[in-house]
């Protein structure tokens, strides 16, 4: 039987999620946020040599993603698809996604710097409201780097970013950096620095002195919340 047949496809894709180890993976991965191999190991409960070869199979069938970021490798579902066709899988099986949950220290979790732009809670909101308002444009599923829509152009400038000053700068100009304790992507390259720097300037977020914790004033959170819809 010829390999593209549809029902020979789908029999691949039940082969890749019918194992056990391999299913508890993709169950672990719900709830959106990016994981090492290692931490997936222990929830697969195999051995990391296993992990990688199940992980291996999963990215074969187009189920999973690989991100790099720095010296780190994630894997999260390979899309939105995957994620519902999983969904609909778990509600005939009868059971619930469990839940993420960090152990990075609080006011860490909340906002911080990563470098020169903004991680956190708070950053992985402004990520999803920019994403979802179409101001930003996602390129190829290997490719963090994302692209101006002529909305967002507009809405950048009325917040007050100078974005033909950034788009000038000699670096990418948006894209996705995993947040390391929410697991999803916040914003980073030049308009993530001008971001921060905007808000900083303005009073709305100040640096600790002793850590990388960001602390949101009054002010910066009822601006938050006006813009992008943050509840401080």
């Amino acid at each position: 039987m010829h390999a593209d047949y549809a029902d020979t496809r789908l029999a691949q894709l039940a082969a890749a999620i019918a194992e056990p180890a391999r299913a508890r993976i993709l169950c672990c991965l719900m709830d959106g946020h990016a994981r090492t191999s290692t931490e997936l190991a222990t929830v697969a409960e195999v051995s990391p040599s296993t992990t990688s070869v199940h992980l291996s199979k999963l990215k074969q069938q187009n189920l999973v993603k690989l991100m790099t970021q720095g010296k780190h490798r994630y894997y999260q579902l390979a899309s939105a698809e995957v994620a519902a066709a999983l969904e609909a899988l778990l509600s005939l099986a009868g059971v619930t996604k469990t839940r993420f949950v960090p152990n990075t220290p609080a006011r860490l979790r909340h906002a911080r710097t990563c470098y020169d732009h903004m991680a956190g809670t708070v950053a992985v909101q402004i990520h999803d409201c920019i994403m979802e308002r179409g101001w930003l444009l996602p390129g190829a599923s290997d490719d963090p780097a994302y692209s101006l829509s002529e909305a967002g152009q507009n809405g950048l400038q009325e917040i007050g970013v100078d974005v033909g000053a950034t788009l000038k700068l000699r670096r990418r100009f948006a894209c996705s950096c995993l947040d390391w304790s929410e697991r999803r992507p916040h914003l980073g390259g030049a308009l993530g620095a001008a971001l921060l720097s905007l808000m900083l300037q303005r009073g709305w977020v100040t640096r600790d002195l002793d850590s990388r914790a960001l602390s949101i004033s009054k002010q910066g959170g009822l601006a938050l919340q006006r813009l992008f819809g943050i509840a401080m």
